[in-house]
């Protein structure tokens, strides 16, 4: 079974996810950071795929891809870190980023590499649903890999049934209509996440954009499964001190 399936099958809700750039503050931090995410008690991580042109990232975010490209990652690269990570990672991995690096690299190359190192799923904001389905389906049910998709409030009804029947690993609700790291009010949210919560979707709904804190994360799970948190945490690996206490420090303040 797969380690997403499994997770939401053991634990169900309150799912922390956490999300990082790979490369990031580091060219060799991706293992160590995840590691310790492990070690903190995080239920799942999403790692970013650097890229010059990313979709919908903040400031914080897109300044983390560019610091990664500078310190030299890439696709390439990353799944050489990634070769052996299986050996100490039991949590669900997710690899997110945008949709131009991995037609470079190839998507049968791409999903056959995330088959051999362990990774569990794939975000792509800017795959489209029908491309997927048409083209992509196949490739990633024969490699075992989760395509995960994004909804936001503005998604229809007949889009959202779409993206339920399509998925099969959780569906990403982005809070609201912007870019990562912005300040929203989660609570005023509630509406929305509700609205998900009564749907009765065959798959569990994670929250992400604008959960930065405890009080956040408590609020986006309370009508889902769960919820992602990226740039607040890009933030803690940027602060002064040891890295790995940072890490440990944050989610602690989470869970």
């Amino acid at each position: 079974m797969n380690r997403i399936n499994h997770l939401f099958q053991q634990k169900g809700k309150d799912i922390l996810n956490i999300y990082y750039t790979a490369g990031f503050p580091q060219l060799n931090d991706t293992l160590t950071i995840l590691e310790n995410l492990q070690q903190s008690g995080a239920d799942m991580v999403e790692i970013g795929i650097p890229f010059s042109d990313s979709l919908a990232d903040g400031p914080v975010i897109q300044e983390s891809n560019q610091q990664a490209l500078k310190n030299g990652m890439s696709l390439h690269l990353l799944f050489h870190q990634l070769k052996d990570f299986r050996n100490v990672i039991h949590i669900p991995v997710i690899l997110m980023g945008s949709l131009n690096p991995v037609l470079q690299f190839g998507m049968e190359n791409f999903l056959i590499a995330c088959k051999n190192t362990g990774v569990d799923g794939v975000i792509l904001p800017d795959l489209p649903v029908s491309e997927y389905e048409n083209n992509y389906r196949q490739i990633f049910e024969s490699a075992g890999v989760h395509c995960i998709f994004l909804i936001t409030p503005e998604t229809s009804e007949e889009r959202l049934q779409k993206i339920d029947d399509l998925s099969t690993g959780f569906i990403y609700a982005v809070s609201s209509s912007s870019t990562t790291g912005k300040e929203k009010d989660i609570q005023k949210q509630s509406a929305y996440f509700q609205r998900l919560g009564n749907e009765k979707l065959k798959n569990p709904v994670l929250v992400g954009f604008g959960i930065k804190d405890k009080n956040t994360f408590e609020a986006a799970c309370q009508y889902t499964n769960g919820a992602v948190i990226g740039t607040a945490f890009i933030k803690a690996l940027q602060a002064a001190g040891d890295i790995e206490n940072n890490i440990h420090q944050f989610v602690n303040g989470i869970i």
